[in-house]
C-alpha cells in the first residue's frame, strides 16, 4: 500500500533539498543522477552503515532507535515539526476510531462551542468538521445544511469554487492543509479516508498538488487569515488552534480579531 512508502518519499524529499558543498561533499557536477545528497552521503553525515539507512529509508527497519532518527534528523537538517514526522513514520502504528472519524463530539463539547461568542468549530485530524456555533456558520458556511462528507475544511477551501473564492491567500492554505494532512498520515499511515481526501484534493487543486509533492509538514496552532466575505466585505482575521488534553485527534478552531477593528465589529455582528 502506499502509505508504506511514506517514509522513504519524505527521506527522499529531504535529501533532496540539500546540496553536497554545503555538507562537505564535492558537488561532482555532471555526475550525479539525483539532486541533493546521495544515500550513502546521509549515511556517512549521521553515522550510519549505508545498508542500514537504506532499509530506513525503504520502510524495513521500525527498530531505529532514538539516537539514530535523531541523528539522521540532525543530517537533513529538519525542523521541530518535520523531526516529529520523521519519528512517526518510522514507528507507524494503527489508531482505533475516534470522534475523529465523524462520530461527533461530546454533549459538553458543543456547550462550550454555543457558549463561545466568536466564530468557533471543532476538527478531528483529518479536518472534517464535527462541531460547529452560529457565529462561524456566518463567517464560512451552514455546516448543518452540508452532507457530512463535505463538512470538511479541505474540501471546502480547495474544492468548493464558492466558499474557496473568497480566500484570496490559496497557496498559503495549500500549504497549511498539506501540512496538517502530512501529521494526519504519519499518526495514522493506514488511514483509508484519508487517503481518499488526498486523491481528491489531488485532482482539483493544482495549489495541494505543489506542495504534496514537497511533503511540507507544518503543525498550525495560530496565524492569520484572511476572507472576502460575501456581506461583511474583506476581513483579516486571527485564529488559534488547541487541542483537548482527552481527546488529542481533536481540535477547537477560534477566529477572534482586535478590539475596536472593523473585524471586530464584524465577528460582534454574526454573533448577534
Amino acid at each position: 500500500m502506499r502509505e508504506k512508502g511514506e517514509l522513504g518519499e519524505f527521506l527522499r524529499s529531504r535529501r533532496a533539498r540539500i546540496r553536497p558543498e554545503e555538507v562537505g561533499f564535492a558537488s561532482g557536477s555532471g555526475q550525479r543522477r539525483v539532486p541533493g545528497l546521495r544515500r550513502e552521503e546521509l549515511a556517512h553525515l549521521a553515522g550510519v552503515s549505508v545498508d542500514y539507512y537504506m532499509r530506513l529509508e525503504q520502510g524495513r527497519n521500525h527498530s531505529a532507535s532514538d539516537a539514530v532518527l535523531g541523528a539522521v534528523a540532525d543530517a537533513l537538517r529538519l525542523d521541530q515539526d518535520e523531526r516529529d514526522h520523521l519519528f512517526r513514520l518510522a514507528r507507524p502504528h494503527s489508531v482505533a476510531g475516534t470522534a475523529a472519524d465523524g462520530e461527533g463530539t461530546r454533549p459538553a463539547v458543543q456547550q462550550l462551542l454555543d457558549w463561545i461568542s466568536a466564530p468557533a468549530l471543532v476538527m478531528g485530524r483529518r479536518m472534517d468538521v464535527l462541531a460547529w456555533n452560529r457565529p462561524v456558520c456566518g463567517l464560512i458556511t451552514d455546516f448543518g445544511r452540508l452532507p457530512v462528507r463535505q463538512r470538511n475544511l479541505p474540501r471546502l477551501h480547495l474544492l468548493d469554487p464558492t466558499i474557496g473564492g473568497r480566500y484570496p491567500d490559496r497557496d498559503m492554505i495549500a500549504r497549511e492543509i498539506v501540512g496538517q494532512l502530512r501529521i494526519a498520515a504519519g499518526i495514522v499511515p493506514d488511514d483509508p479516508a484519508l487517503w481518499e481526501l488526498v486523491d481528491e484534493l489531488k485532482a482539483g487543486s493544482a495549489e495541494f498538488r505543489h506542495h504534496w509533492s514537497q511533503h511540507t509538514v507544518r503543525t498550525k496552532a495560530y496565524g492569520h487569515k484572511r476572507i472576502d466575505h460575501p456581506e461583511l466585505g474583506s476581513l483579516t482575521l486571527s485564529y488559534e488552534i488547541t487541542r483537548f488534553p482527552q481527546d488529542a485527534e481533536l481540535s477547537l478552531l477560534v477566529y477572534t480579531a482586535a478590539p475596536g477593528t472593523p473585524e471586530d465589529k464584524a465577528l460582534h455582528s454574526l454573533a448577534r
